[in-house]
């Protein structure tokens, strides 16, 4: 039974996120009803990522078996095709081994969140960034997030209905950076906590605004205490950009 890998896109505005709901459209069921709609087979796709409502994907990697051997480019043509209309895109699809997993496979995930800095609310990015109108100080939130890097207990930073066995994570990196009227933070993990992005970007926002010093975000990640965190960054802001898999010929080489 052939598997393939997707490589796909979307904004995540109008989706309950990524995962199946009772209530309202997924990308997950949107992308299965596409894979029906071409193959006549009923599949469920597994994910590196489960998104919540509203984040965004540049990356963000899944997985389905078909009984049939399809030409990949195919498959990703015919995806596009019944996608349609939503913001949803397939940039890629191969064929990969059968233990190949999306989500346990995957050796790094990478997020972007974007800031909009600047009085003046977004005409052309609204539902893409977190609007702050108080200036910041990236420099200060730079300097705050080098202080919570490496493999730490982050309660403070996991949502209380994450579903993790520990809240131990290793955070690899978490810079900040300016780009004009955008905030940019970048972060890597091999795994994040539920929440755990939106949760340290709200945090950084108080170190930018001045309302932490730079150790307070430390102070924060020490406490173990969720009501250490500040307010968390909405949906809006956050991206799913890359997804890290070993070389397919790295196991075989290790074993040779």
């Amino acid at each position: 039974m052939p598997r393939y890998k997707l490589t796909i896109e979307y904004d995540g505005t109008p989706f309950v996120g990524w995962q199946r709901q009772a209530e309202d459209m997924s990308v997950q069921e949107a992308i299965e009803i596409a894979i029906e709609a071409f193959s006549g087979e009923t599949v469920r796709t597994q994910t590196a990522g489960r998104t919540d409502a509203g984040v965004h994907a540049q990356g963000q990697v899944a997985h389905f078996d078909l009984e049939r051997d399809w030409d990949p480019f195919r498959v990703s043509e015919a995806l596009n095709y019944h996608l349609r209309p939503h913001p949803i895109a397939i940039l890629d699809c191969t064929l990969v081994g059968g233990d190949f997993e999306a989500r346990f496979s995957a050796t790094g995930r990478h997020y972007r969140y974007l800031i909009l800095n600047r009085r003046a609310r977004p005409a052309l990015q609204a539902q893409r960034v977190w609007h702050v109108a108080k200036p910041l100080d990236e420099g200060a939130m730079h300097e705050a997030a080098q202080t919570i890097l490496g493999l730490h207990d982050f309660t403070t930073f996991r949502s209380v209905h994450c579903q993790a066995n520990s809240p131990v994570r290793t955070l690899d990196r978490l810079d900040v950076r300016r780009d004009g009227d955008l905030v940019v933070i970048e972060t890597s993990a091999r795994a994040f906590l539920h929440h755990q992005v939106r949760s340290m970007t709200g945090s950084l926002k108080l170190v930018g605004e001045g309302r932490w010093p730079i150790s307070g975000l430390r102070a924060a990640l020490d406490a173990q205490d969720r009501a250490r965190c500040g307010a968390m960054a909405p949906s809006s802001g956050l991206y799913l950009t890359a997804i890290d898999y070993p070389e397919p010929n790295a196991a075989a080489a290790d074993r040779g």
